[in-house]
């Protein structure tokens, strides 16, 4: 599963792509390599506008699934992901890149996909949740925060992931009808946006760092 993405756009550039109204992240630096459990910046619907806020990646886990953030979602249909699924949890996670690791010998190779050799801005079908728990840096003293926590869906892969991570891909929305189904639309009909991108959006731009500098 994807657990590695970049987004290297200014944030002016985000701002105008998503018609951000209400941004929250402060300065923004570019994110070359962004890991899950980290903060990067998430696009909600908040009453007429969108707001641009920082979340930190990764669900907690359902009950007896261990006890590792859950990045990303394949089955939509379980009542843990079913309540993160309504109009006022989703969101737009946007990218310029994203990874996902070739099964190589001695190590895994990093291998990194966006929309073209430009890296134009697109977005992840994300869903996030308030969450009271222990995240984030280690401390000596660690205690239990107020969170916002954010994942995505996933689909079968197609044909430029699949050779390199045939299990699955995330779901890529890329244009703005496409986010404002997603963030407005009923449950049923923004889930009809589970599927593949084509093959011919999409292509290798670079193989074996873990960060795209591109």
């Amino acid at each position: 599963m994807c657990n590695l993405y970049s987004l290297n756009k200014g944030q002016d550039a985000i701002r105008r792509a998503f018609g951000i109204t209400d941004d929250q992240t402060g300065n923004l630096p570019p994110l070359p390599g962004i890991f899950p459990n980290q903060m990067a910046p998430v696009v909600r619907q908040r009453g007429e506008g969108r707001e641009l806020s920082m979340m930190r990646w990764g669900f907690p886990p359902p009950p007896k699934i261990g006890t590792q953030p859950v990045t990303n979602v394949r089955n939509v249909a379980s009542p843990y992901w079913r309540p993160w699924l309504k109009p006022e949890y989703r969101c737009l996670v946007p990218v310029s890149a994203f990874s996902e690791y070739a099964d190589t010998k001695p190590k895994k190779t990093p291998v990194w996909f966006a929309l073209s050799d430009e890296r134009p801005l697109f977005a992840f079908a994300g869903i996030w949740r308030p969450w009271t728990g222990i995240r984030g840096p280690k401390r000596e003293e660690p205690v239990e925060e107020e969170h916002l926590l954010y994942s995505f869906l996933t689909t079968e892969a197609n044909g430029v992931v699949g050779p390199v991570h045939p299990k699955a891909m995330p779901v890529l929305l890329t244009t703005e009808d496409e986010w404002s189904t997603w963030l407005e639309a009923p449950t049923e009909e923004a889930l009809r946006l589970q599927r593949p991108l084509p093959d011919e959006m999409m292509k290798v731009v670079a193989r074996g760092a873990r960060k795209d500098e591109g």
